[in-house]
């Protein structure tokens, strides 16, 4: 039996869903542990894909001081030697943790516990923890370091075409919303020189309502689309945070982007992520405080970078995680 450890954010989860369901596909029910804090919960606590869900009250230790580190760290040392009971119960023999503090127990669990452990690495900056434990993984499974296939829907890739030139752009700031990409998409309206698709996230939906309406701009405007693909496959552009999970969505559908990584990650990894892309020359960067209209002036080749995007990743990235896992 297997074990999917780790979340806290989305792009963390989305791996572990992506795991989970490859395996679901073989008759395979795995066990999640996560955390209390976060995403987890939300993401997974009603989801019948598992045999069991465990929810551990553990919490980050990275930005702590003093009691409040320490009290984190007692915290993972006691869940980390409660795994052992939970993974005799399921018969546990591997472990696949997709990193963040979520993933501590039960990482520190696999390798106490000798159970076969492996990690998968989302971004360009390795996290904390997984560069704690990546050598005594059997394998890391990494995009960015090994050149493995990053899980996505196979969605992005059947809805994929090649861009030819930027007359629709969409801008995605995620699902609570990024006031400087929203900020940005302002501007870039008010030029009405492009057709303008733009998620607002919820926490910022309002104020984008109020700035179109007011202004009189006709924007395809919203806070969430469950069917978000749709919206993208419309797209000649985009312009986006660079979070791994939407990075490599992006670029299974060969859509051609400006990426603003958000600064306050951790570790910085979003600037990684996108720097990935442009050091490839096929993605555009600037920092939140750097970027205006006058970046569309250096923006080119566009049917250049829409079509080598096709060879940056591949189908079936799940299916080759889980092959390598089940070995």
């Amino acid at each position: 039996m297997i074990a999917i450890t780790g979340g806290g954010t989305g792009g963390h989860l989305v791996i572990a869903k992506a795991i989970k369901e490859e395996l679901n596909k073989r008759g395979i029910k795995p066990i999640f542990i996560g955390s209390t804090y976060g995403q987890d919960r939300a993401w997974f606590e009603n989801d019948d894909g598992w045999s069991e869900k465990y929810f551990f009250e553990t919490s980050g230790v990275v930005n702590k001081k003093g009691i409040k580190k320490l009290s984190s760290l007692f915290t993972i040392l006691k869940y980390t030697l409660k795994t052992r009971k939970i993974f005799k119960k399921h018969n546990i023999t591997k472990v696949f943790s997709v990193g963040g503090y979520s993933a501590a127990p039960a990482s520190f669990g696999a390798i106490l516990f000798k159970k076969e452990y492996f990690i998968h690495e989302q971004n360009a900056y390795m996290g904390k923890l997984n560069k704690l434990l990546s050598p005594y993984a059997r394998r890391v499974f990494s995009t960015f370091f090994h050149n493995d296939p990053y899980p996505v829907r196979e969605e992005f890739f059947d809805n994929a075409r090649n861009r030819k030139e930027i007359k629709i752009i969409i801008f995605l700031g995620g699902s609570q919303g990024a006031k400087a990409i929203n900020d940005f998409a302002f501007e870039v309206a008010k030029m009405k020189k492009f057709k303008i698709i733009h998620q607002t996230g919820k926490l910022d939906y309002e104020r984008c309502k109020n700035f179109y309406e007011e202004n009189k701009l006709e924007v395809d405007y919203f806070d969430f689309d469950s069917n978000l693909i749709q919206k993208m496959k419309e797209a000649d552009f985009a312009v986006s945070r660079a979070g791994a999970s939407t990075l490599f969505e992006l670029v299974s559908n060969q859509l051609p982007t400006l990426f603003i990584p958000y600064p306050y990650a951790a570790g910085n990894h979003q600037y990684y992520n996108a720097k990935w892309l442009v050091d490839k020359n096929l993605a555009f960067l600037r920092l939140q405080d750097e970027v205006d209209i006058g970046v569309f002036e250096e923006i080119e080749n566009i049917d250049i970078i829409s079509n080598k995007l096709k060879d940056i990743n591949h189908k079936n990235g799940s299916k080759i995680i889980v092959d390598e896992i089940l070995k």
